[in-house]
């Protein structure tokens, strides 16, 4: 999927690529690909999933046994992190999100800013833009494309959720160089 994720993203002039932290393995993926492209590539800790207080370092099963609502609330697709104890709130965790892209979008006014984040990092940016107070109103499909068009002071939603690089791969590959007109017509 980086493969072909970031075959679409050289396919555009992108100044910078972000990464979340942590970048772990995904900033040595995606410096071989993006290498010699003139992207330049930053990790921002701010951009990091929401703060989980006594939850950060217990596994999936293990949150779960914590609270009987938490397996209720996920059947139902409900946000749940907003139910761990001492984590991050919603309005704190937009606030850093928001203070981290508006930082990135004015150290590069000129051109195309591509932040790879988790989902509750997409939707604490997007929601606000959209006037969603729910903290987590849509599941991003791994690798999607979420675009925001910055119009000044304005921010507008272009899309969500695109997949087009997954399920239609062949419109980000490079064109193959064919016969020369000389060769065609000889």
């Amino acid at each position: 999927m980086v493969s072909l994720s970031s075959r679409r993203w050289c396919a555009v002039l992108v100044l910078a690529l972000v990464l979340t932290w942590p970048p772990v393995a995904l900033a040595a993926a995606l410096s071989t690909e993006v290498d010699g492209t003139g992207i330049q590539v930053e990790v921002v800790e701010d951009l990091a999933e929401a703060h989980l207080g006594e939850w950060e370092h217990l596994t999936f099963e293990e949150i779960l046994a914590t609270d009987p609502e938490v397996v209720e609330r996920l059947r139902n697709q409900e946000a749940i992190w907003h139910r761990a104890p001492g984590g991050e709130r919603l309005p704190e965790f937009r606030a850093r999100v928001g203070r981290a892209v508006e930082g990135l979008l004015a150290a590069h006014p000129d051109g195309d800013v591509l932040v790879v984040a988790h989902g509750g990092v997409i939707n604490a940016y997007v929601g606000p833009i959209l006037g969603i107070e729910h903290e987590m109103f849509f599941l991003p499909e791994n690798t999607s494309l979420n675009s925001v068009v910055v119009e000044g002071e304005r921010r507008r939603v272009r899309f969500l959720n695109d997949v087009l690089h997954l399920t239609d791969p062949e419109l980000f590959e490079a064109p193959a160089a064919g016969p020369s007109r000389d060769a065609a017509s000889g």
